[in-house]
């Protein structure tokens, strides 16, 4: 059962937030979804931090888009794993993003047009902090859970080491606790193929009423690879020619798409460059560059998290190696160093990094089964 129609709203914040760059940013809004019901001593709220490309919508049906599906609307809503009858659950368009939350797309009042590349580097640190903000508006001063995957599970980390006090449970899926060199490394060749397209203009191509559509197909060209496993890919695609039916299945030995795989990746990147902006791109896979918790305490993750009072989940997937589970036992390590709570489910599903997305029961039950143990202490 889907939480159904939803709306966004806009909060607006006048007071300057403070950026670990020493960059501020005032007069900024964040967009937020909410579902389910806050309790009377608003104990059952649950913050989901969204990934690279995702946002506020986290479930249910866009009001204005029927089509448009929450991202994560398996996960969350009546009678599901985070069950919506119980918590009441917010999603944030993070600071930076191109869903309605103030970013480079946005008009910078100080000039009267688009930030641009003039919009400062974010950080995790910076979304947590503006997440305060968003828990103080509903007057929530500790969130039963704050949740996430990927860059979401890094948002939720933050929160426990940041915000000790304001955080009961950390649920962390598919995550690491900072980016391999191989990552980065990834992250700067799609950041590369943005930064060369001639249409990117130094970041200010709004003045010129286009997009640098080659480069953010490119870049999420890139991404999908590493969002799936070899072997879902040879599952889904194998080296099956694209060809229509009846059509000769002799190579054409030209450079048009000849293979499924191709094809995929091509409508892949076609999609996303209509919908996606470029500079908020550049800055989030810097974002996720720059997260490094440990990095401030002689890079010993165990001693960056020796304030965390939360309990955590920590969920990762076999097949997935863009943050494999050997990064998420590193967590567990630095929890157990510590003698904290900590419950570790290492998932043995075939699709990569893109499982925490999907629905499979073994990872579904034991998310559902961590949330019905919080539920249990929440007032009657």
């Amino acid at each position: 059962m889907s939480v159904g129609v939803v709306k966004p709203i806009s909060i607006s914040f006048s007071e300057p937030l403070s950026l670990r760059s020493g960059a501020t940013i005032a007069n900024y809004e964040l967009k937020v979804e909410t579902y389910g019901h806050l309790n009377a001593d608003k104990s059952n709220a649950v913050l989901i931090c969204h990934a690279l490309n995702a946002s506020h919508h986290v479930a249910g049906i866009a009001e204005d888009d029927p089509d448009n599906l929450g991202w994560w609307d398996n996960m969350i809503g009546p009678g599901k794993p985070v069950d919506t009858n119980r918590f009441f659950v917010i999603g944030i368009n993070n600071l930076g993003s191109c869903f309605g939350s103030t970013g480079p797309m946005s008009i910078n009042p100080s000039t009267g047009k688009p930030y641009g590349a003039s919009f400062p580097v974010v950080t995790v640190e910076d979304w947590v902090n503006a997440q305060v903000r968003v828990a103080e508006y509903f007057g929530i001063q500790k969130f039963s859970a704050v949740m996430g995957g990927s860059l979401g599970g890094m948002q939720a980390m933050a929160w426990g080491m940041m915000y000790p006090e304001r955080v009961d449970n950390c649920v962390v899926v598919a995550s690491t606790p900072k980016l391999s060199a191989q990552n980065i490394a990834f992250n700067e060749v799609a950041r590369s193929a943005i930064l060369s397209d001639p249409d990117f203009h130094g970041g200010d191509y709004y003045a010129h009423g286009i997009k640098p559509r080659r480069g953010l197909r490119v870049a999420r060209m890139i991404g999908h690879i590493t969002y799936l496993s070899d072997d879902d890919m040879a599952e889904k695609f194998g080296r099956e020619l694209r060809r229509p039916d009846g059509a000769s299945n002799d190579y054409n030995f030209n450079f048009d798409v000849e293979f499924e795989v191709e094809s995929y990746l091509r409508y892949q990147g076609d999609k996303f460059s209509e919908y996606f902006d470029a500079n908020t791109y550049l800055l989030i896979t810097r974002a996720l560059d720059y997260f490094d918790p440990a990095r401030d305490h002689g890079d010993d993750l165990s001693k960056a998290m020796k304030e965390v009072m939360a309990k955590f989940l920590v969920v990762s997937f076999t097949t997935d190696w863009r943050f494999a589970p050997q990064r998420s036992r590193e967590i567990v390590k630095a929890l157990l160093d510590n003698k904290l709570d900590v419950t570790y489910a290492e998932i043995d599903a075939p699709h990569g990094h893109d499982a925490f997305l999907l629905e499979d029961p073994r990872y579904h039950g034991v998310v559902r089964a961590y949330f019905e143990q919080i539920a249990k202490g929440l007032p009657a």
